[in-house]
């Protein structure tokens, strides 16, 4: 079964950047979150909707 949900380090290892970005990208709300009983968890649709929303912002450039 495919994962739904990862962890902030495997989201961000999946983005290629660094933790600290990816946590910056959540709070400025690029990436959208959930939390589940304390841990920050980021849906693999989440992380397809931020790389659509970069690949339009760099076609419309």
């Amino acid at each position: 079964m495919t994962r739904l949900l990862l962890t902030v380090p495997e989201a961000a290892e999946v983005l290629a950047i660094s933790r600290n970005k990816l946590y910056q990208l959540l709070a400025s709300g690029a990436v959208a979150s959930i939390r589940i009983d304390g841990s920050r968890r980021i849906s693999v649709s989440a992380l397809n909707d931020y790389i659509t929303h970069l690949t339009r912002k760099e076609v419309a450039v």
